[in-house]
């Protein structure tokens, strides 16, 4: 049958549609308009007179003109016949003469009958499409890759976290097929290999990018999924050349038992001979490990709860009942509405390992305390009521927890940097403790002791980096240490010797940046030096007396600037914030760059140190998902590839993540495969640059974590250039701090036996 007769069979069937008609080679296209009529395919032999009246018919003439295999003549409802285009299926005039001048001149001008002797098909222009840098892509032709809807399915796969049997399902074949007939389906087996290849082509991205990056900061924490299998995420933080915050998934690798406390020391003990004879430890260690603040809170807390626990459990077993069964959560919001209280507000059932949880439950249970007691009256078989001393005792308990719940979503935080903000947070505790311990009530006494001693035990010695942090951050300076420290230790001289420690500390930091400031300087005057060498001689000229000029004028800064970056940034006044202003620390050092040459870059290696393990925890959230109960047959490998892949190709595309939820910026990945498959096309990401980078080596030090309770000490990577450290590479190693005492203890007594 032959591209008319196909295209007139589609439009008496359905006239309402657009028709693409191809060849037999699917080369040939071309576009019916659905406001034409179709044509009629009889071709019944009329008089081509058109006078009825006559009775002798006459012979019809043959047709010898060539154009007649171009036209078609077709019959219009009104009777009347047009000649129609095989190729653009424009009908033009019939003639009773037999005159085929304007069909000639029609072959000669239509455009698809040209593309299509010519063996090339009109093309389909394909819209602009966003990069992944934010930029908007070029107006190109369409052209159907087949390898880039592979590619753009296996990312989908990875960033939504679909499972690999998707690709399989047939309402999924089926939308891809009607999207493009070219579209071949996949098997779920190839599906997971072009997985793998993305995680080995984005992972030598990120070795790329790391290579750029000086110093990074790596926090580390275990889970248990429900393969029973322990894995350990590894995320790095560090700022680019924006001084924006960025982190990154570095790996997320199974560990194999045993998780002993010697496996720990041994490691550590390796960490600390292969790092500082190479002395490519930051600072010489001294701030190289940190413990989760979030961790030490819930530490502490928790213990302070042990105290009201009977009030805990009945809260806790009063939710737990209510939530139990529909009718009952249905009589409690009925009551509850009869009391004109909001019932868009739910009852939370907390998570006992994690205070944050229960400190919610306490508060949702507070708005309905007035229904406990009404539900009770109806329901015989709620034993747990809590009674009114209960809640009135809750309520106090509420408003100390408030001030440590504030603490923790300080904490928390991972896009903005935390370091500085530790400091205040800190005291505000220290001082509440300190008037709790004298308060009236009983049970709140009791509480503040037991939560003062894991704060004397976890932070009652000052953390270096912490006050170092503080110092940098314009808004306070060396006045927050001195005004706090007078406040936490309890004696002047106390208080006086750690501030001289801290101070002590932040100059000899500030030196050692002095010292490599000057170590790079003469390879920049070689270099200058070696490149002059192939300039003509009135540019030697130019550059000797630019040199001549700029060593004149650094010996005069020298005399007439003797102060430090430090001294002056100290003696300049405080950045006073008004009430509500959002600061940013780093966007204010990136503003004083060339004020503070030297001081700018500790400010950017001190500030982007988390202090917490919050972003290797949410990492956790994913993996869950990843290995549901209907995909717990990953292998390790494969989990890994999925999880690292997707935290890097989410932040390459700038897609924010809340839970399972996308909000999308710049790039969708199921959008972008649909239009792909109709006429859009990919954006292409040039592939950075790897050069001299070597390898990337990973050395574990953790405690393995059952059931909520144990300890993660970290797990550090460093990168290699050609065997060997970089003297400006540096890792500060950040853990979860342990849930125990028993494992606290331990802790202390391993990093004091190595000298960390």
């Amino acid at each position: 049958m032959s591209n008319s007769d196909n295209g007139d069979a589609l439009l008496e069937n359905n006239p309402n549609t657009i028709v693409a008609l191809q060849s037999e080679a699917g080369e040939n296209s071309a576009i019916v308009n659905s406001s034409q009529e179709a044509p009629n395919k009889t071709s019944e032999p009329q008089s081509e007179t058109g006078n009825d009246d006559t009775t002798t018919p006459e012979k019809k003439k043959r047709k010898t003109s060539k154009v007649w295999n171009e036209f078609t003549v077709v019959v219009m409802k009104d009777g009347t016949k047009k000649n129609q285009c095989n190729y653009c299926r424009a009908r033009l005039a019939y003639q009773n003469t037999g005159s085929t001048t304007h069909l000639n001149r029609h072959m000669l001008t239509c455009g698809v009958r040209l593309a299509t002797i010519s063996g090339k098909t009109q093309q389909v222009l394909a819209l602009p499409t966003m990069e992944p840098d934010g930029r908007i892509g070029n107006l190109t032709s369409f052209r159907y890759d087949k390898e880039k809807v592979r590619d753009i399915l296996a990312k989908m796969i990875i960033v939504h976290e679909y499972p690999f049997r998707m690709v399989e399902h047939a309402f999924f074949q089926l939308l891809m097929k009607t999207l493009n007939p070219k579209f071949e389906n996949m098997s779920r087996v190839t599906v997971r290999s072009d997985c793998m290849k993305i995680y080995a082509l984005e992972k030598k991205k990120i070795k790329a990018l790391l290579g750029s990056v000086d110093r990074i900061s790596l926090t580390s924490d275990l889970w248990t999924s429900n393969q029973t299998i322990g894995y350990m995420c590894l995320t790095a933080h560090f700022l680019d050349n924006d001084w924006n915050l960025q982190k990154r998934v570095l790996s997320f690798i199974s560990m194999p038992p045993p998780h002993t406390g010697l496996m720990i020391s041994d490691t550590v003990r390796h960490l600390k001979d292969s790092f500082t004879l190479k002395k490519s430890l930051f600072f010489d260690g001294k701030i190289f490990h940190v413990r989760c603040c979030a961790h030490i809170l819930n530490i502490m807390v928790q213990d302070g709860l042990v105290v009201i626990h009977e009030i805990i459990s009945k809260v806790r077993e009063s939710v737990k009942y209510i939530k139990g069964s529909p009718a009952r959560l249905h009589k409690f919001n009925e009551i509850a509405r009869q009391l004109q209280l909001s019932t868009t507000k739910r009852l939370i059932l907390d998570v006992s390992t994690r205070w944050n949880s229960i400190y919610a439950m306490l508060e949702s249970a507070l708005q309905f305390k007035d229904v406990f007691p009404r539900y009770h009256e109806r329901d015989p078989n709620y034993k747990s009521v809590p009674s009114y001393e209960d809640w009135e005792k809750t309520d106090k308990i509420m408003e100390f927890l408030e001030v440590f719940n504030e603490a923790t979503n300080v904490f928390s935080g991972y896009e903005y940097p935390t370091a500085n903000l530790f400091l205040p947070e800190v005291w505000k505790i220290k001082e509440l403790l300190e008037l709790t311990t004298v308060d009236d009530c009983d049970y709140m006494k009791d509480m503040a002791f037991k939560m003062k001693d894991k704060f004397d035990k976890y932070w009652g010695e000052c953390n270096l980096l912490m006050a170092i942090a503080s110092i940098l951050d314009p808004r306070y300076k060396m006045q927050l240490v001195i005004f706090y420290f007078s406040k936490i230790y309890l004696t002047e001289f106390e208080a006086k010797r750690k501030i001289d420690v801290v101070e002590d500390a932040i100059y000899d930091l500030y030196n050692y940046y002095v010292e490599m400031h000057k170590s790079q300087q003469p390879s920049q005057t070689n270099m200058d030096s070696g490149s002059s060498n192939k300039t003509s001689l009135l540019e030697k000229n130019k550059t000797k007396s630019r040199s001549e000029f700029d060593m004149w004028a650094q010996s005069v800064e020298c005399v007439t600037h003797s102060k430090s970056d430090l001294d002056a940034y100290l003696e300049e006044g405080r950045y006073i914030s008004t009430n509500g202003e959002s600061f940013d620390a780093l966007q204010w050092w990136k503003a004083n760059t060339l004020k503070f040459k030297i001081l700018s870059k500790m400010a950017k290696d001190v500030l982007s140190i988390p202090v917490t393990t919050v972003a290797s925890e949410s990492t956790f959230s994913a993996g869950g998902r990843v290995l549901d109960q209907y995909r717990s047959s990953l292998k390790p490998e494969t989990v890994q590839a999925l999880i690292c892949t997707g935290d890097w190709l989410k932040h390459d595309y700038k897609i924010v993540n809340s839970t399972s939820v996308f909000n999308l910026s710049g790039f969708d990945a199921v959008g972008l495969l649909l239009t792909l498959l109709k006429n859009q096309k990919v954006p292409s990401r040039p592939a950075p640059s790897i050069g001299g980078f070597g390898a990337v080596i990973g050395l574990a030090i953790f405690m393995f974590s059952i059931g909520g309770f144990g300890a993660v000490v970290g797990l550090a990577i460093f990168m290699f250039r050609d065997g060997l450290l970089p003297s400006s590479f540096n890792c500060c190693l950040l853990d979860t701090s342990p849930r125990t005492d028993a494992v606290a203890d331990w802790q202390q007594a391993a990093y004091s036996s190595i000298d960390l």
